[in-house]
């Protein structure tokens, strides 16, 4: 396959864990990988096929300004789109603030909604095989304590993408969605709860990245709806 027919790749949250995972195995794979992220600085990402843009998903003012330019600007076709960028907030609803919950709802859900519509036209125009990747989570698919907001931004993003999957049925866009519960990352840092520390209770961003590198590789007449990852147990230890 030449470089022309990998393509590029726009994977959001690529500075760190599965986003960073997703954008090695990418570029390991031939393909040229564009990454937004709100911060590069810590990430160790050097590859001549990378190239990183700083925008503040949080803020749909920030990507309605930056992405229409990146898209102009790729090396090569727009071959997927990873919509992976997520924070976490947890605790009980009144416990949060205003802002805690505007800005999980705005990365979790409203950025890959903007950034999928500026996308899609750029997608349908080429009229060849193209995918649009949604990282979701466990939490879409049942609700969980002290997870309100973030289930809620969750079990939005896949039923947004259920009903884009339909939009785009004929065309030749593939939408997936990939549902995996607990990754071994930062997003633990500031929570008061983290996986436990054996291998099996929790899942490894690089499981996440094949798993995108796999719907890549199927045959262009087959869609991966949805996938649901789990670590093989379910171990959990307070901080």
């Amino acid at each position: 396959m030449t470089h022309e027919q990998k393509g590029a790749v726009l994977v959001t949250g690529a500075s760190s864990g599965i986003g960073l995972a997703i954008t090695r195995q990418l570029l390991e794979c031939g393909f040229s990988v564009h990454g937004i992220a709100r911060d590069f600085s810590k990430a160790d990402i050097s590859h001549a096929n990378f190239h990183s843009t700083e925008l503040d998903l949080a803020s749909a003012d920030a990507i309605q300004a930056g992405l229409p330019p990146l898209l102009k600007s790729l090396d090569r076709p727009l071959r997927a789109v990873v919509n992976n960028a997520g924070i976490g907030k947890m605790g009980y609803l009144e416990q949060l603030s205003v802002a805690d919950i505007q800005s999980v709802l705005a990365v979790n859900l409203l950025s890959h909604i903007l950034i999928s519509r500026l996308c899609l036209p750029v997608m349908k125009q080429r009229s060849v095989l193209s995918d649009l990747i949604f990282i979701g989570s466990e939490a879409a698919l049942t609700g969980g304590k002290e997870g309100s907001v973030y289930c809620a931004s969750k079990f939005g993003l896949r039923g947004f993408a259920q009903s884009l999957r339909l939009e785009c049925g004929k065309s030749e866009i593939r939408v997936s969605l990939i549902n995996p519960g607990a990754v071994r990352t930062a997003f633990f840092d500031d929570l008061h709860f983290e996986p436990g520390d054996r291998a099996e209770n929790a899942i490894q961003p690089e499981d996440v990245a094949a798993t995108v590198l796999s719907i890549l590789a199927m045959r262009g007449g087959t869609v991966v709806d949805e996938i649901n990852l789990s670590p093989r147990k379910r171990v959990w230890q307070s901080k």
